[in-house]
This record gives C-alpha cells, structure tokens and sequence, in this order.
C-alpha cells in the first residue's frame, strides 16, 4: 500500500485555509515563523479519508479480533472512558497552568482525579500510599526497585542482590540490574516458588525479592506466607509485580499478604488502551515504611479542600517521570474502576479466572499442559508433541491469524519449552472462547495431516510470514 506521500498530487487541496493579512499581528518574534510551506502530502479530503479507512482494516486490534494474549491483558477497552479523557477540562489544560496555592483553580480537577485514583489504588492493593508518575510496566518496576535501594540505603543496610524466581515477569530482572543490584535466579518447583530454594540464597545481602503473583504460568504462589517471613528475618522487602493483577484485584489485597512495593499497569488491568508502544501507565503503591521516600511533587488535599502539589519530602527518589504521568491514562483507569464499583472489579476477577479455566479444560487433551491444574487468569501450554512433527509454536500461531485470532504468547516464559500463554479476559464471551478453541484445534488436527500449510501461514493476512532474522539485521525504516 502506498503511502500519502506517494500518492501527493501537487495543488491538490482538502482545505481552503483563509490566507493571513499581511498585517496580522502575532505573538511569534520574526526568526521563529516558517519561512516556507510545510512539506505536507497534497490530497483531496476524500483521498484522506479512503486512505486512513483502508489502514484500519489492515490493522488486526481488539476491536475486531480476539486478542488472547497471556501475560500482556490485551482487554477490550470501554469507549465511554475516551469520552472521559477528552472532556476539553481535561485534555486542554496544559501541565505548566500553575499549581501554586490560591492560583491553581485551573488544575484542581486534575489534581483531585490523581489524588482520588491514588485512593483507589490503595484501597485495592493495601498499600499506604502510590505514586502515579512511572509511565510503563518496567518504569514502575525499576521505581519500585529504587524505592527499596532508598530504604536500605537510608538504614544504613549494605544491600546487593535482588532474588528474581523464574517464573517473575520477563523485565524484573532487567529492572533489578539498572537500579545497580545483583539479580539471584531461582527456579521453580511444580511451576511455584520454591521455599527451600529461597532460603539457600537467602542473606543479609538480599534488599528484596521480586514476585509475579499469579506468576507467568497462571499459577498463584501458594508459598507465600513462607516467603514473607524469610524476607523479613533478613530485612529485604518484597515486591509484587502487577502485571497479573486482574487475576486478584477485588479478592486479595497485596499489602495485606505482606507485600511492602507494588506496581500496577493501569493500560492492562484497568482497561486502557494497550500495545503499539504505549501509552502506558505503570503506578508504584508502597507500605507505610517507604512512604517518605516516594517521588515528588505528590498531590495532598489542604484543611479548606484546595488541592496541592507537595515537595517537601527530603528522603524522595526525586522525579521519575515529567509533570505527572502519563494523565490521559488515568482517567480512563479511574472512570472504569468507579463505573465497575467494588463488586463490578469482583465479578471481572471471576470472569476472568473462569474463561481461563474453561479454555484450559477444552485443550487438555489436544495440547501439552504442564502444570494442568486451577489457574489464574492465564494458563501456559506447550506444542512440544506438535513440534517432534515439525509444528512449532510459532507455526500453530501464524495459523491462528488465518482464522481471525491473534495468536497467544510464544515461546515465554521461558521455563516451558514450545508454550503458548493464553489469557481470554474477563470481556470475551462463550461463543468467541468456543471459537477460539474449536479453530485451534482445527490447526492441531492440520498439524498431523497437512503442516506444510502451517509452515506457510498466515496466507490471508496483508503481510505474509516474514524472515524475522533478516528483518532485524537489515531493517529498513525509510520508505
């Protein structure tokens, strides 16, 4: 498909913008106006409006495909939340309107929606207070990793390492190693966190330990009161990796099982737009004894009611991100957490848990499962059988996108050979489950009686299956 540029026909028009008199006054000085037109593609608005439609459908999303895409929550996301984040009061209103006491009238519903939904997200999670700057997963992660270097450097602890099992979402360790910690790996035993592995690397070097729960097989660590108590007996924190929290949100609050860090992703749990790069929304909740050491300016509400941003908090990490976050997230987070109410957030916990399970169910006996018990929100299978017949994981995948599915996780974690990670959410309906199932099984069956067919998939798709090597090694990002 060819791009506007290519298409640009010169003179032609869509708009007929009022030329300026030549004595206009601005508000620019000279040197800083446009000497020339800007090199724009010349199109009719018809042209526009046919190329941008054609895009669209060339574009796999959740709007017209199941996306049952494990660990990253690919949900439908409610249009009434956009509707939210583009009232003008909000989408115009530029960060650097003055926030100072008795001239901040401007911002206050902005700053009462950030200290609101931080009240939310404490209630849910347990936690004394959070933070809504990280503006990603990983970016609340390595927040959450300096907040714990903070507290231990602040006691005076001479802390190392950080325990990352192998079941914790792909980016701790990665996170652990930028905030300047040692990563200890630890595997599992039956797919959960092992105590006795635990202990044998626990020390008074360990600061923390970071745990996915549910973790990325689906599985909920079952251990855990066992873990608490050896981070405590050698004063490491313990942090929970949030990236599963839709599996729990509702039924079990992270503060209260002993978690002391807590990061959310607001663009997979509470329904924002997700994938594409961003935007993302990664908020860092924290126990009372890390309170102080939050970034700044944080958002407090004064005796007469006026909201306030507060800087005064000497112990802080400092900035994390510019202004505030990524804003236009919150408020979508924060209208669908206060449409969905506390039993709405239930009963999207148990929708989600059950569609799991139901799925599970019906491919136990068509694929692998290694760990084939009650899971969470996801479930991780495996086309090892397949793969001792020339059928990977991948080509059971591109097959999936000829049907109308994007394809589940492949190939992570990276504990379970040939797996495929597949999470429904709570938004998809029996029938759309039943199909995916039914046409996944349809390319198990063609796995055994035509796999040359899966080696070419996907044949109905705009692109066809590229040579991914050579599109990292030669990439071209011009046209």
């Amino acid at each position: 498909m060819k791009t506007m540029f290519q298409t640009s026909t010169p003179g032609r028009k869509g708009v007929w913008p009022k030329a300026a008199d030549k004595g206009a006054a601005h508000f620019l000085p000279d040197n800083l106006l446009r000497g020339r037109d800007l090199p724009l593609a010349e199109l009719s608005e018809l042209d526009v409006v046919r190329h941008f439609t054609r895009l669209s459908r060339l574009n796999f999303s959740v709007d017209g495909n199941m996306y049952p895409l494990g660990s990253c929550t690919m949900k439908y996301n409610p249009r009434f939340t956009e509707e939210v984040a583009a009232l003008p009061g909000f989408a115009r209103l530029h960060p650097l309107v003055p926030q100072i006491r008795g001239a901040g009238k401007l911002t206050q519903g902005a700053l009462e929606v950030i200290y609101h939904l931080e009240e939310l997200l404490c209630e849910l999670t347990g936690m004394a207070g959070f933070t809504l700057q990280p503006m990603a997963g990983a970016h609340g992660e390595l927040t959450g990793v300096m907040l714990i270097a903070a507290y231990h450097r602040d006691k005076g602890n001479k802390k190392t390492k950080i325990i990352v099992p192998d079941s914790a979402h792909g980016t701790n360790p990665a996170s652990a190693t930028i905030a300047g910690f040692n990563v200890v790996s630890i595997e599992s035993k039956d797919g959960i966190i092992d105590p006795e592995a635990l202990e044998a690397v626990m020390d008074d070097q360990v600061a923390g330990i970071m745990m996915t729960c549910p973790n990325t097989l689906g599985l909920f660590e079952r251990n855990l009161p066992k873990i608490v108590q050896l981070a405590r007996k050698h004063d490491a924190l313990l942090y929970y990796d949030g990236a599963n929290f839709n599996a729990i949100m509702g039924k079990l609050r992270p503060g209260d099982a002993g978690f002391d860090v807590v990061h959310l992703n607001l663009h997979k749990t509470f329904a924002t737009p997700h994938g594409g790069g961003g935007p993302g929304s990664g908020p860092v909740g924290v126990s009372e004894r890390l309170l102080e050491y939050l970034p700044i300016s944080r958002v407090v509400r004064l005796e007469d009611g006026q909201y306030f941003l507060d800087y005064d908090y000497p112990k802080s990490i400092g900035y994390i991100a510019p202004f505030y976050g990524n804003f236009g997230v919150f408020l979508k987070a924060y209208a669908y957490i206060l449409r969905l109410g506390r039993q709405g957030i239930i009963n999207a916990t148990e929708n989600a848990v059950l569609a799991a399970n139901y799925l599970r169910k019906r491919l136990e006996n068509h694929l692998e499962i290694p760990y084939n018990r009650i899971c969470m929100h996801e479930f991780v299978s495996s086309a090892v059988n397949q793969a001792k017949k020339g059928v990977r994981a991948l080509d059971i995948a591109k097959g999936l996108l000829d049907k109308g599915h994007y394809a589940p996780t492949i190939y992570f974690p990276l504990i379970v050979h040939e797996c495929l990670m597949i999470e429904p959410t709570e938004t998809e309906s029996k029938e759309t489950l039943d199909r995916f199932v039914d046409d996944l099984i349809d390319i198990l069956a063609k796995s055994e009686t035509d796999p040359e067919s899966l080696h070419q998939a996907p044949v109905t798709t705009s692109v066809r299956r590229l040579d991914e090597v050579k599109a990292a090694r030669a990439m071209e990002l011009k046209e």
